[in-house]
């Protein structure tokens, strides 16, 4: 998979659709590995208030429903469609259920997790609401962990830094 760029990598939308970074982002992105049952769940708020925010300025959040911590987002995928959007307003994409780390982790995900954080660590995604920042280039610039706010001004940074003025 090193081979193809990490927008070309194959991904399925929430719905089931063939889809790639390429296709769901024109500009920069932001990969959020979700899920509706964490205490994390209330950034799903500030995630969609980026959205609406930085997407003129060609910023996609792009959430990553995982199961992998605590069975947290055990929901199918009208489930997890209907709490997102219901109860926090989300209309940014949503893929289909994913695994980021382990054995069956999603190629998307074996490259992202190649990145290191703020303190050097790369490696697997710690919990739900860990952040990947990819560049309009395809590069990921900036890696953050889960306690990180999505409104956290370093996130902030990061996003104003990648996009066009």
């Amino acid at each position: 998979m090193t081979d193809t760029p990490l927008t070309a990598i194959p991904l399925t939308t929430l719905d089931g659709q063939a889809t790639t970074l390429a296709d769901l982002a024109e500009g920069a992105a932001l990969i959020v590995n979700v899920a509706s049952k964490c205490g994390l769940t209330p950034q799903y708020r500030a995630l969609e208030e980026l959205a609406q925010r930085y997407g003129p300025r060609g910023l996609t959040v792009v959430g990553v429903p995982c199961n992998q911590f605590m069975n947290q987002e055990p929901g199918t995928p009208e489930e997890i469609r209907t709490f997102c959007s219901t109860t926090y307003g989300v209309t940014f994409p949503l893929l289909a259920k994913t695994d980021v780390n382990g054995p069956d982790r999603h190629p998307l995900y074996a490259e992202l997790t190649k990145t290191a954080d703020a303190d050097g660590q790369a490696g697997d995604v710690q919990w739900n609401f860990e952040k990947f920042l990819i560049a309009p280039d395809g590069a990921v610039v900036n890696r953050f962990r889960p306690r990180t706010e999505p409104d956290a001004p370093e996130v902030i940074a990061a996003i104003e830094a990648v996009l066009p003025r």
